[in-house]
């Protein structure tokens, strides 16, 4: 894939897919890695998306090349909900630049 920024210059583009939000949650009180019966959600104005965590993975992703200002909000049994703060994907280029967040749920 190759992009065109202006007649001087090309850029060379992989062709990958790159996730803008990659979101690690874990129990507060055990460090244990949390993905069942765990809800995230990532909001942007007026875009909304669920965040999916692929089996075998301890990260839910989403934002998938689209970069925005996000804030997440993290829900499960058992846990209080948490809402972050703003968090920026930002983009070069060819891809949105990955966020790695980390998220520490409190036991109810």
């Amino acid at each position: 894939l190759v992009r065109q920024c202006n007649f001087d210059q090309q850029i060379n583009c992989k062709e990958q897919f790159v996730y803008g939000l990659n979101v690690i949650v874990t129990d507060s009180a055990t460090n244990e890695v949390l993905t069942e019966s765990v809800l995230v959600i990532a909001r942007d104005g007026d875009y909304e998306e669920v965040l999916m965590n692929i089996e075998g993975f301890d990260a839910f992703v989403g934002a998938g090349e689209r970069p925005g200002n996000y804030v997440i909000e993290v829900s499960s049994t058992n846990y209080q909900l948490y809402n972050s703060e703003i968090i920026q994907v930002g983009a070069d280029e060819c891809h949105v630049i990955p966020q790695v967040v980390e998220i520490e749920l409190i036991p109810n």
